[in-house]
């Protein structure tokens, strides 16, 4: 299975059907995709921008959001501020994704199609996952919200998801290995007794929207051993599920859902490898 293609595309069976009617529509050629990029000081320049835009976006969104708004209101304003502060949403018409985030609801693991149908209620664990394309290259990140109140295991979830996001991106720097980022992330899961979904992984970022390397959450013979390097760019983004890792594609071919209806979370970043560690290029804390 590739897993950095499985990372943000339709089943395999509705692939080519989805990429005829809505072809991709910014360049990510898969020759494109080959190899890692190393981001001279002028790209990651761009990037920061692209990233900030995310940032900024993911930031207001989190602090609008209130039981009865629907998806489809936070997607069409993400559009709309994305566009507004000179970028282009990366995720829309991707491989015929309709939206400018993915919103996905408690035991909605990824990919969820944003609707004025699908309303936001009290207690709801809100993932949501977003895009900038600005100037050729791209910022991606994920934020997972608990809307108003919600229950202290479900509360624990969502720190745990976190917490494994930083432990990941506490290995970044130039001569650590990717497997020193999935090893860490990895511990922090199981500490809690949760499980880390194998299924969807983390990839490098930049003139794609998916790049290799592929960044694993997880130990596994799979993970490439490549030494980072300074100017890397990598999309972090462990998914952390309270029962089973497994997960299944709903009827829509797109949403992503756990196999025992238990609640999921997900955080990711952008994260640019220096010298002596590593920048947050999607930090919301900076944000005023």
């Amino acid at each position: 299975m590739n897993l950095l293609t499985n990372l943000f595309s339709p089943s395999k069976e509705n692939k080519k059907t989805v990429e005829k009617k809505q072809p991709i529509r910014l360049p990510r050629t898969k020759k494109d995709r080959k190899g890692i990029h190393i981001k001279s000081s002028e790209e990651i320049t761009i990037m920061r921008q692209s990233s900030l835009i995310v940032a900024t976006v993911l930031k207001e969104i989190e602090e609008i959001v209130k039981p009865g708004m629907t998806t489809g209101d936070l997607d069409d304003y993400a559009e709309q501020r994305i566009r507004e502060m000179g970028g282009e949403p990366s995720f829309k018409g991707y491989y015929g994704f309709p939206g400018s985030i993915c919103a996905s609801i408690n035991h909605e693991v990824v990919h969820g199609i944003p609707s004025n149908k699908k309303r936001i209620r009290r207690g709801d664990v809100l993932k949501v996952d977003t895009g900038a394309y600005y100037q050729g290259f791209h910022g991606d990140s994920c934020i997972t919200i608990a809307v108003d109140k919600v229950s202290p295991k479900t509360a624990h979830l969502i720190r745990v998801a976190e917490e494994a996001l930083y432990a990941g991106i506490s290995q970044v720097k130039a001569g650590n290995y990717l497997l020193d980022i999935a090893g860490a992330i990895e511990d922090v899961v199981k500490k809690s007794d949760y499980s880390v979904v194998e299924d969807y992984i983390g990839h490098g970022v930049g003139k794609n929207l998916h790049e290799d390397p592929p960044v694993f959450n997880y130990r596994t013979t799979e993970v490439p051993k490549i030494k980072l390097k300074a100017g890397m760019t990598l999309a972090i983004e462990p998914i952390v599920n309270q029962g089973s890792k497994l997960t299944r594609t709903l009827r829509d071919r797109w949403t992503v859902v756990t196999v025992d209806n238990a609640l999921s979370a997900q955080f990711e970043h952008t994260v640019l490898v220096t010298e002596t560690g590593y920048e947050i290029l999607t930090d919301r804390s900076t944000l005023s």
